[in-house]
């Protein structure tokens, strides 16, 4: 009996993976396709974390797809929210009835020869291996870890008779009301966890290695606030969208030329926020520049307000060890705590553990040049979404996939099955795929793409620049290579 066959495989049902199913019906309609998702959920990162708080880390107006106007009110939103949004995205365009929940591909073999993906997949639910077999593998799945989050082993944890927590696999059974709680961690998840959880909780501690840069936003968008009465979604939406994603652009490229400006304009801005005499230096002035790591934005300065409530506090520190009732510092001040959460990061896990086998060769993905980031060198018909660092996943995600659809009405028009990105001998890899300085990325440098030192296999993280080249630019270039094989997918499998 056959294999059940379609034209693309999407892995993947987040954020992304929703997009590029409704890229993939607009723009190549005759195209059947099927979507493979680990989980039993729509939603992806939106889905997984529930810990109090949770919310976007960027403008809605950029995370929100390019077709898919965001309009309500709240420009950062809430988790829930942002997990509807993608919901209703796959509901109203029937993109849902395409997903296989509970499918996590394990292993993906590209035959030259036929032109097509033999892609095996576990399911969770079952534990039965499954097969399908696609002409395009298009990998949605992000670039860390569902199934566990980055912990650090801390001395004497076996200690500690509170309770350890991580955001990723936050319990429906915890309960902090009037505890004492310390968050370790400075990023994006620490500085929303202090504000969500002061209100309940007797009082939390922000315990800090090392500072982050914060950014006070306004939760709505004054633009958008206007606008809304005035023009339709359609046309209101693209207006503040292209106004955040120059606005963005502009303070990453000032960030890069003029970092001591910066830095100072943000020290400026978080010291208007705090109590006199807050230790300002000492807790919000990061040893790098502004954007070598991702920048921690906070809606309407919710994070100052916790810390001049006096239910919120902010300790830089490094652990001795926890001890029965909390955590003593290398300094020999104790915190004490009855719930600890640790915010310490995530694990990296690029394409989602993803085995990939090209003519019985197997990948190397972190010895791989990633082609208009992406596409790996080597790897024929299989393209990935990895966002941008320096603004919303989503625009990159929303450029991928209008470009996925042009290269395949380009086979198409052209009676070709097969796209390989082929680097010239005089490409050397320069950078990971990944350019942060973060630990995550750092921890997992070697597992990751790498990238060329200029375009195609360079990344300049700038959307006005990959609009044109991605919407607009040739499809055919010197490091493309387009060919037909002798027995095509449909012949294979019929």
């Amino acid at each position: 009996m056959p294999l059940e066959h379609v034209d693309v495989l999407i892995v993947g049902a987040g954020l992304s993976g929703i997009g590029a199913a409704a890229h993939l019906r607009a723009d190549c309609p005759g195209k059947s396709y099927a979507i493979f998702e680990a989980r039993g959920a729509i939603g992806g990162t939106w889905d997984l974390f529930r810990y109090p708080g949770v919310r976007s880390d960027s403008d809605m107006f950029t995370l929100g797809y390019s077709f898919e106007p965001w309009t309500e009110a709240k420009a950062i939103a809430d988790g829930k929210s942002i997990r509807e949004y993608v919901q209703r995205t796959a509901r109203e365009r029937g993109i849902d009835r395409h997903i296989r929940f509970h499918h996590r591909v394990v292993r993906a073999e590209w035959s030259s020869a036929e032109a097509l993906w033999t892609v095996e997949a576990e399911r969770s639910d079952t534990g039965e291996r499954v097969r399908m077999t696609c002409g395009f593998l298009f990998v949605n799945s992000g670039y860390y870890r569902y199934d566990q989050g980055y912990t650090p082993e801390f001395p004497g944890q076996s200690e500690f008779t509170g309770r350890i927590v991580h955001p990723q696999h936050w319990p429906e059974d915890l309960d902090y009301t009037g505890k004492r709680v310390v968050v370790i961690g400075s990023g994006a998840t620490a500085v929303t966890l202090l504000p969500a959880m002061s209100g309940d909780a007797e009082h939390v501690t922000m315990l800090q290695r090392s500072p982050s840069y914060v950014l006070s936003l306004p939760g709505t968008d004054p633009l958008a606030d206007r606008l809304r009465g005035l023009l339709p979604p359609k046309v209101a939406y693209p207006v503040v969208r292209w106004k955040n994603v120059l606005s963005q652009l502009l303070f990453f490229q000032l960030s890069r030329r003029v970092p001591g400006a910066v830095r100072k304009l943000l020290r400026k801005g978080v010291s208007a926020q705090l109590p006199r005499g807050f230790e300002v230096d000492t807790h919000f002035s990061p040893s790098y520049d502004p954007w070598d790591q991702r920048l921690c934005f906070v809606p309407d300065g919710d994070l100052f307000k916790a810390v001049r409530s006096g239910k919120a506090g902010i300790v830089t520190d490094t652990i001795d060890t926890f001890t029965p009732d909390g955590i003593r510092l290398s300094s020999g001040r104790e915190l004490e705590a009855d719930v600890v959460v640790t915010a310490t990061g995530l694990n990296l896990l690029p394409f989602g553990g993803l085995e990939l086998v090209v003519d019985g060769e197997p990948v190397e993905i972190g010895k791989t040049l990633a082609y208009k980031g992406m596409m790996l060198s080597g790897v024929p018909n299989y393209a990935f979404t990895i966002g941008y660092t320096n603004a919303s996943w989503t625009l990159k995600a929303d450029l991928v996939a209008g470009y996925v659809c042009r290269l395949l009405n380009h086979l198409d028009s052209r009676g070709l099955t097969t796209c390989t990105p082929v680097p010239p001998p005089s490409v050397e890899a320069t950078d990971p795929l990944i350019d942060l300085k973060s630990g995550y990325v750092l921890r997992s440098i070697d597992k990751l793409p790498k990238q060329g030192p200029a375009a195609p296999w360079r990344l300049f993280q700038n959307y006005p620049r990959d609009v044109l080249l991605m919407r607009r630019g040739s499809l055919e270039d010197d490091a493309m290579r387009f060919s037909r094989a002798a027995k095509t997918a449909k012949e294979s499998v019929a």
